[in-house]
């Protein structure tokens, strides 16, 4: 589950992603640099063979000629007891072989605190091989240092950081409003307050908290829980089937006098007031009869 999150991450957001969790190698020219996904199962040396699987190998190339392209192999682990800094070469030089470069960065997002090998040395009195990759460790990243973060990967992990208990609402709605802020696009704004829920795993009690301190304030300024999202889009779509049949019925009964009365009946939210007022047209002989039920 983890994995795959963070693979939707770096491939929706590459350039943002690259300049959160490898900022040392990627720098802040990225803006006119192409960035490739690549396959992510390695060529087998035999037919048979189990595939070698990396989270998400990146291509960064510059066509105007200003750095040579690079290539990054970014992994995702939940767990550091699960972590193979062995496995991690292999696959680095297998990706350095396979596309003829030296110019590989490994890159490992560690999800919980742990303790990480972070170098391998092979050898004896000289080290024939000598590997480290580049780490962003999120659990110990302190969240107050990106609460207003530019960066949508970086606002959308804070509450994979750290941060005391105490600012858990405060973390998510900063979250929440990142997403907002930065990414406009509502499909993606559905799919990215999963991921905030996911992770910030808000109890009932603090569910409550949330929407009375934040919902209610500030409306459309805030993302909200999804499911607050989703039960919003489903009363919008209420409404609007009944405003279109009570439109419907006024024209038939009334006429142009009857569509007068439009602009008033869309200001009402309450779907049951709606409901109401469409069964009170059915029975009405006068536009002053629909009137008083609008009105009272």
């Amino acid at each position: 589950m983890h994995d795959q999150n963070f693979k939707n991450l770096i491939l929706d957001y590459p350039v943002q992603s690259l300049e959160f969790f490898a900022s040392e190698e990627a720098g802040m020219d990225l803006s006119q640099a192409r960035i490739i996904p690549l396959r992510q199962e390695q060529l087998m040396e035999r037919l048979g063979d189990r595939f070698r699987e990396l989270d998400t190998p990146l291509l960064v190339e510059w066509p105007d000629g200003r750095r040579e392209a690079l290539l990054f192999v970014i992994e995702e682990e939940t767990l550091s007891s699960r972590f193979s800094i062995h496995r991690l070469a292999r696959y680095c030089l297998d990706m350095a072989e396979l596309m003829e470069t030296d110019r590989v960065i490994p890159v490992v997002v560690f999800l919980r605190p742990g303790d990480h090998r972070r170098t391998l040395r092979l050898g004896g009195n000289l080290a024939y091989l000598e590997f480290r990759y580049l780490l962003c460790d999120l659990g110990r990243l302190p969240a107050k240092m990106y609460y207003n973060s530019a960066n949508i990967v970086a606002r959308l992990n804070l509450p994979n950081m750290a941060y005391s208990p105490e600012d858990r609402i405060e973390i998510y709605r900063a979250a929440q409003t990142g997403l907002v802020q930065l990414e406009k696009n509502p499909e993606r704004q559905r799919k990215y307050a999963d991921f905030i829920d996911f992770y910030s795993d808000l109890n009932e009690d603090e569910v409550s908290v949330y929407r009375m301190r934040y919902l209610v304030r500030e409306g459309e300024e805030t993302m909200g829980l999804v499911n607050v999202i989703k039960e919003e889009g489903r009363q919008q779509g209420v409404q609007q089937g009944l405003l279109e049949g009570i439109e419907a019925l006024l024209e038939i009964k009334f006429g142009e006098r009857g569509l007068h009365l439009l602009s008033d009946i869309e200001k009402i939210l309450d779907t049951n007031r709606l409901r109401q007022i469409k069964e009170a047209i059915k029975t009405s002989r006068d536009v002053q009869d629909v009137e008083n039920i609008i009105w009272h």
